[in-house]
């Protein structure tokens, strides 16, 4: 593959956010509409004790993604309550449209004690085009299991025809890699199917092979259907030391599968890779791919876990664009 790079399209310390937010667009995902782009991303809030809160917001776009035409001023889903999955933030946000509704499987995350956080997936719908968003409930539809004890969001969801397939990640162990650090956090892209998109069965294996070694972090899969066979981007990095270190912060890697459920990785053929300056010269991640009319799009964010917003790359190679297909060939049952 070969993506072209056109830039950097949001920075949000150019805009007033809602909820109080400054700095940080992460996980930016695409919902198209007929003559503009929707892109939801996550933000942050600091609270009274001056701890972050992530909060999700848009903005809409030209199809071109030279203008901007609107950015959410009014809360998009509000946090959990007090002691819920979601009670200190939502990150990240993944959407598809259902019917004459749009949903939105999210991660949500709690601070925790004796490490720094948890999480697990929600699920809201909204009833008024994707501007707001409601809960169908307070608890998650997937969270901690007897193997997956922590960890658990990140969530891309597809509805085959066969069934709802999820992809997500699971945290496997926290490590202190430092005697002066805190300890950092292990995870791993895993595979789970639904019959109604709130129900999962969990296949119970890692779906991609380790790059770096057993603790390579991986994590934000995005999946699309194209020339035949569907195709996945992803972020990687080392477990500790890639906040300081260029070499060791997060890059996109690239697997491929005839069947959703197999994988096989081959990040050579990525086609996209840090820049030698500039907003994303130190990392690449929270990949989102998608169809826009006859393009194929990837959102991306660059330095500091997307600190000064996110860019866009295009796929130049016409002959997966010129024979691609929906992978939504259609939703299977009401929610």
């Amino acid at each position: 593959m070969k993506w072209k790079k056109l830039g950097r399209i949001f920075d949000p310390i150019d805009y007033k956010l809602a909820n109080n937010c400054v700095e940080y667009a992460q996980s930016p995902q695409a919902l198209v509409f007929d003559d503009f782009v929707r892109i939801y991303f996550s933000t942050r809030e600091r609270d009274r004790t001056g701890k972050y809160l992530s909060h999700v917001s848009y903005v809409e776009m030209s199809k071109d993604f030279r203008e901007t035409f609107n950015i959410s001023t009014r809360t998009v889903i509000e946090l959990g309550g007090l002691g819920c999955f979601d009670e200190h933030g939502i990150f990240p946000f993944n959407i598809l449209r259902y019917k004459d509704r749009v949903l939105a499987y999210t991660t949500g995350w709690n601070r925790r004690v004796s490490v720094s956080v948890d999480a697990s997936i929600g699920l809201a719908i909204s009833n008024d085009g994707g501007l707001t968003f409601q809960r169908i409930g307070e608890g998650p539809v997937l969270s901690a299991s007897l193997h997956e004890p922590f960890l658990v969001g990140d969530a891309f969801v597809v509805p085959c025809a066969d069934a709802y397939h999820m992809w997500y990640i699971h945290g496997t162990n926290w490590s202190r890699f430092t005697n002066d650090e805190p300890p950092d956090r292990v995870y791993k892209i895993a595979h789970a199917t639904s019959n109604d998109g709130i129900s999962w069965q969990r296949e119970g294996r890692q779906i991609i092979v380790d790059k770096l070694g057993l603790d390579e972090c991986q994590a934000l899969p995005s999946v699309i259907f194209l020339n035949g066979q569907y195709h996945m981007f992803f972020c990687y990095r080392q477990p500790d030391g890639f906040r300081e270190c260029r070499d060791r912060g997060y890059r996109i890697g690239y697997a491929f599968s005839e069947d959703l459920k197999n994988w096989i990785r081959n990040d050579a053929e990525v086609g996209i890779d840090v820049a030698e300056d500039g907003w994303d010269s130190e990392m690449l991640c929270y990949p989102c791919v998608f169809r826009c009319d006859d393009k194929v799009c990837l959102l991306y964010n660059g330095n500091e876990f997307g600190r000064s917003g996110f860019g866009i790359a295009e796929l130049e190679d016409p002959k997966i664009k010129s024979t691609s297909s929906n992978i939504y060939s259609h939703i299977k049952r009401d929610l």
